[in-house]
């Protein structure tokens, strides 16, 4: 028995790795290349799906790293690293975020948010203590919008944030959603988190301040069950929200801060939101490799990604295809593979 117990390990070593070669080599060449997405609910995975069933009539098995996300993604793909150890999410069922299918070779390439990719191949912001990846090159830019909301309950009276500082009110500020700056917000209208916690009040984003709250600020997509996004989603239906209006300076100042461009938050947007509002708007979901990615296979990508437009159509996100911005990344150089295709099309001139 104990020489058995010992063969056991031996032996699901052996099983692993027939099964990883019966499924065969991942990588570009082998036609099975390696996407680093996120979870199905997360905008890089989602997209990593649609990509997935998009290359498919091209002769392509697109393989998915459901786990390389976060502010690593542009580091995982520029690096061509193995994808990282499974970790549950504890925002996400296993079933939204699976475990990766064994055998998963180097990421070849993957979709990330166009600022997360634009910092990364200049060494700004979160990378800042990186080199500059500049070896990253974009394929095509997927409009994908995440406006900056801040709301009160209707219940406080506020409508002005300015409101806070002038009479001392002990406000509960919740911070939530990807892409707002709650701290530069604040800023503008003289407070500080030290302060409003000086006036009794808190800035934060537990389940108890998801419940107890009279300001919320943060960042908003479509009205989804997306990790990013579905605090408003929740938040949104079950209390009554006025949203606030804020000033063409400040969103001039977010948009130069965050890299990000002017937009209206559209009406209807959520419940709540009952005239159009000009905003800050945080656009483009990137699906991107290196710079040693076979142009056959990048103009592949754009190919398959014009071609199967409609499989944007059906997830459960605002993604859409635009002819006039597929094509640009702001600094980072376009995959010359993707460049022919694009002018090709004429959608570049």
């Amino acid at each position: 028995m104990a020489r058995l117990s010992q063969s056991m390990p031996r032996l699901a070593a052996v099983l692993l790795t027939a099964a990883v070669l019966a499924a065969g080599q991942t990588g570009i060449q082998d036609k099975r290349p390696v996407f680093g997405g996120a979870c199905r609910l997360c905008p890089w995975g989602a997209m990593a799906e649609v990509v997935q069933a998009a290359l498919k009539p091209y002769g392509y098995d697109v393989q998915i790293c459901y786990n390389c996300n976060a502010v690593d993604a542009p580091r995982i793909v520029s690096e061509a690293r193995m994808p990282p150890a499974y970790k549950p999410d504890p925002a996400v069922p296993e079933i939204l975020a699976p475990r990766n299918v064994p055998g998963l070779g180097a990421i070849d390439f993957g979709a990330v948010a166009i600022q997360f990719l634009r910092n990364a191949y200049k060494g700004t912001g979160p990378y800042s203590k990186d080199k500059p990846r500049t070896n990253l090159r974009f394929i095509a830019n997927i409009q994908d919008p995440s406006y900056v909301l801040v709301a009160a309950k209707a219940e406080t009276g506020i409508t002005d944030l300015a409101q806070i500082r002038q009479k001392r009110w002990p406000v509960r500020i919740l911070t939530a959603g990807i892409g707002g700056d709650s701290t530069r917000i604040l800023a503008h209208f003289g407070l500080t988190r030290q302060a409003i916690e000086e006036a009794g009040g808190r800035v934060g984003n537990t389940a108890e301040d998801r419940e107890k709250f009279d300001v919320v600020i943060g960042g908003g997509g479509p009205m989804t069950t997306a990790p990013e996004w579905r605090i408003w989603t929740e938040i949104s239906q079950k209390f009554d929200l006025t949203f606030l209006q804020l000033p063409d300076g400040l969103l001039a100042e977010l948009a130069t801060a965050g890299e990000q461009e002017r937009g209206v938050i559209p009406a209807g947007l959520y419940r709540g939101i009952d005239r159009p509002m000009p905003s800050v708007v945080r656009t483009g979901t990137v699906i991107y490799g290196r710079a040693d990615m076979p142009d056959s296979f990048a103009y592949a990508v754009a190919k398959a990604m014009d071609e199967q437009q409609q499989l944007l159509q059906w997830r459960h996100l605002n993604f859409s295809y635009n002819v006039h911005t597929v094509w640009k990344g702001y600094e980072v150089p376009l995959h010359p593979g993707a460049a022919r295709y694009y002018r090709e099309m004429g959608y570049m001139k």
